[in-house]
Parts: structure tokens; sequence; C-alpha cells
């Protein structure tokens, strides 16, 4: 079957819910994958931030065959030791004392979610249950974490949203401090914002922000889904902040490419939940908790991944700040961490991104007109170039 047969397929018998582009993914190798015709790409998109170790690195792909032949799936009725083995090393690796296993981001907000207002209920006051996040933040697409996310047009359509959401200014602590009412149990925020436009906040603001959690009594939840994994050159971005959350929520890059989520927390906000309280059937299963544990045990292994991811990070900075140089009526702006990284246009990015796709580079454009790349970590100085000689052909036409 051809591309284009596929393509018309895809569009009778899947719901329309994804502008795709108009190519058909069959293979992935390291940072390259290929499409259903042949043609070869370089990913800058990475399954946007899961593929951190690569497509199909090999230590992930034998964990996975190997558990495959073992068991599958079994029930959270009784006890998963690839799950018990992940929850161990994520908690020896974190702030964290205990581990809720589920199957992407938005479950595990979802459980955040959940955890803080029992928790708070339980030990703070009945009436505690407002949480108040940041305006453009995202934190997934169930109707709990699209009321959490500051953006009306994800939440568009689907009103009545969940009630006890209030939003304010991300980098501003006064407006944290002064949205916290008798209700608050507790703040969520991203520790960079990546679908808002991959903002960085000032090095004291989440500080600031855990000293108003300590002062009023409430819980702060980090949502790491998509800054986690090393993506931002440590393990946990919360390290490059000087701070430790109560709650935190993990997924893309912890299974190397398979579905799996984890809200970690420390023994004080675990308590809230008790038997009965949460539970998901597929969460935390041994085939994709030992894909975790091999992504895991890759990426810290002789810290030689985390240092690339810095090292790369800082070289396609660097190629990004002089491309801003040379093309300043087209450049805003450069930032990010790590492998985490925006630039701001001051006109529209997709038809940037779709030109880079048909010059071989898959990249990803985020809040209309900052273009994000969050490539694997092992992505190398050649293929950061390439991507420079692309993007700078590009911006010559359009200057």
């Amino acid at each position: 079957m051809d591309c284009k047969k596929l393509i018309e397929e895809s569009s009778r018998y899947i719901m329309n819910t994804y502008n795709r582009f108009p190519i058909v993914l069959r293979k992935g190798r390291g940072i390259k994958v290929w499409s259903f015709d042949g043609k070869e790409y370089l990913d800058f998109v990475g399954g946007v931030a899961v593929n951190i170790l690569g497509h199909c690195h090999p230590r992930v792909v034998v964990a996975i065959q190997k558990q495959a032949q073992r068991l599958l799936h079994v029930s959270n009725y009784y006890h998963i030791e690839p799950q018990i083995r992940l929850a161990k090393l994520l908690v020896e690796h974190s702030f964290a004392d205990k581990a809720f296993f589920c199957n992407s981001g938005a479950e595990a907000n979802e459980a955040a979610i959940k955890l803080a207002r029992k928790y708070a209920k339980e030990n703070i006051g009945t009436d505690r249950f407002e949480i108040i996040t940041a305006k453009n933040s995202f934190h997934g697409r169930t109707l709990a974490t699209i009321t959490a996310t500051g953006q009306e047009k994800f939440q568009k359509g689907f009103e009545p949203l969940v009630p006890g959401f209030s939003y304010v200014p991300f980098n501003d602590v006064p407006a944290i401090s002064g949205a916290i009412t008798k209700n608050t149990c507790a703040i969520l925020l991203e520790p960079i914002q990546g679908e808002g436009g991959v903002k960085v906040p000032d090095h004291d603001y989440l500080k600031k922000v855990r000293e108003l959690c300590n002062e009023h009594n409430l819980l702060l939840i980090l949502d790491e889904v998509q800054t986690g994994m090393g993506r931002t050159g440590k393990f946990f971005a919360y390290e490059h902040f000087g701070i430790t959350p109560d709650i935190m929520t993990i997924a893309k890059g912890l299974g190397g490419g398979v579905p799996i989520g984890a809200m970690l927390a420390t023994d004080k906000a675990a308590s809230g939940f008790q038997p009965g309280n949460h539970a998901t059937t597929f969460g935390g299963n041994p085939l994709v908790c030992t894909a975790a544990i091999a992504t895991i045990e890759t990426l810290l292994e002789d810290g030689f991944i985390l240092d690339q991811c810095n090292r790369m990070g800082k070289y396609l900075q660097e190629r990004l700040e002089n491309l801003k140089d040379t093309f300043p009526n087209l450049i805003v702006d450069v930032r990010g961490l790590g492998l985490l990284l925006g630039m701001e246009l001051t006109t529209e990015g997709d038809p940037i991104v779709r030109a880079c796709l048909e010059k071989g580079v898959l990249i990803n454009c985020t809040t209309g007109n900052v273009l994000r790349f969050i490539p694997p970590l092992i992505v190398q100085h050649k293929d950061i170039d390439y991507l420079m000689n692309v993007l700078e052909k590009i911006f010559e036409r359009l200057q």
C-alpha cells in the first residue's frame, strides 16, 4: 500500500483530531526516521520530547523483547516486580518517597489534582480544593487537566469546566500571592512552559513559590511531563532552581517511546491516597515499566547522555542565536534549557515547519510563532549543523 492510499484510509477511519502532515512514518533509528516511501528525516520533534534516547534504542528494544516473552500484563491487584524496581529507581533519584504509575502525562496530572484535593480535605480543611495554575500552561486533555491548562483555546466547547481552578501570569510571584484564598490547596506549575512557548522563569521564581506554599500550607505540584527525564540537562528540571516540590508528574521520555506516566510525591502528600481512592488498569504494567527501567538506567549511566544534552543544548542555542543576529527582522528571541529550546518569530511558524519537512527535517511550532526544538538527547553536532543550514536557507527566502 502506498503513502497516498494510507493517508486516504487514515482520513476515512481515524477521527479528525490532528492536523497531520502528509507523510507516513514507518521506521526510526537514533535521530532519524523514514517515511513509508523511503524518505529520510532528521527528527527534532522526537515524538514531542518522548524519544530521549532516539528511536528504537537497542537497550530499550531488547528489554521490551525479553519482557514481552515473560509477562505482558497483570492487574495491580498483585505486586509487579518491574513496577517495584522502577518506583525504587525514581525515588532514589528524586525528592520523592512514593510513586503512582499511569499511562500518560494527562493521567499523571489528573492523579496529582485528585491527590492534592484529597490530602488537603483530610489534613488542612474540608473547604480546601482550589488549585492555582499559570496562564499559557498546558497540563493535558482530560476534562480536569484542560481546566487546569491556562489556555482558553483548549477549553472552548467543553464547558462547563471543572470548578476550583484559578490562573495567574507565569513568572509572577505577587500574582500567585494575590490569588491564594482560604480555599486554595495547591499551586500547579511547569518549571518551564513548553506548549506555552518555551518560557523559562526567573531563577528565584520557583523558590519564592515554594516559600509561599510553606507559608500558606499549600502543596506545590510541578508538571515535569515535558521537562523531566534529562530534557533540560538535569534529570529533573526542578534541580536547576534549588527547590523540591511535594508532588511531581512525569511521562513523555520516561518509557523511551512506550506510553507510561508517573506521579511522584513525598510520604506526607502521598498519605492522601488510600486503597480505592485512585487506580488505572494498565498503569505500571510489566512491559512499560521494564522499558522505563532500561531508559532510565541508560540515561543515568556515567552521566554521559546528560552531559551530551548540556553540550548539544548549548551548541544548538548558540547556533540559533547566530541565526537571530543574522535575521533580526524575523527572529525575536531564543530561549530554553538543555534540549528544550524555542525560537520566537515575528511571523507564523507553520510555513517554516512545512518548509523544513520538505528538506527532510522535522521540527515543531507552538503558540503560532515559536519554533520548538526537542530532539533526542543523543543528537550530534552534524545533525544540528544540517538543521541550521536548512533554517538559514528558509530564512533567506523569507527575508
